[in-house]
């Protein structure tokens, strides 16, 4: 492995876990900070949103904070490859839609794309039929 390759891989793997973390911080502003202009947010679950666009995806993260409180990410597994990261994970949140407020656990996998620093992709792969019924139960 050339050292090319393992700074690479190293600028990846410290951007994702960056926009992690950040996301678990809850803050709107930074977690878009964290994200290229064109940043591209694609969600393959039955009741995702997709969307592109840096400003498109801080207007919409405002409300999926204040729905989905005490937000965390874990993250189970990580592989990295240049500028790509699959990442599996475990989301936990305060779903705020009834009362009272339900605790929410599921699992998922993001794909990064990352450009410059920046994560120029991510597309999620979540279990909505799981999060649907904690939600109704």
């Amino acid at each position: 492995m050339t050292d090319e390759k393992l700074t690479r891989d190293n600028d990846t793997r410290t951007a994702v876990i960056a926009y992690i973390s950040t996301l678990n911080a809850g803050d709107a502003d930074a977690i878009a900070s964290r994200v290229a202009p064109d940043f591209v947010n694609e969600h393959i679950a039955e009741d995702g949103l997709s969307l592109a666009g840096r400003n498109a995806y801080r207007q919409r993260l405002q409300g999926f904070l204040a729905e989905f409180s005490e937000l965390h990410y874990e993250i189970v597994d990580m592989i990295v490859e240049g500028d790509q990261a699959a990442v599996a994970y475990r989301m936990r949140y305060n779903w705020k839609g009834k009362q009272p407020f339900r605790r929410i656990e599921t699992r998922g996998m993001f794909h990064f794309k990352v450009q410059d620093g920046l994560i120029a992709r991510r597309t999620d792969y979540r279990d909505s039929a799981v999060s649907r019924r904690q939600m109704e139960g």
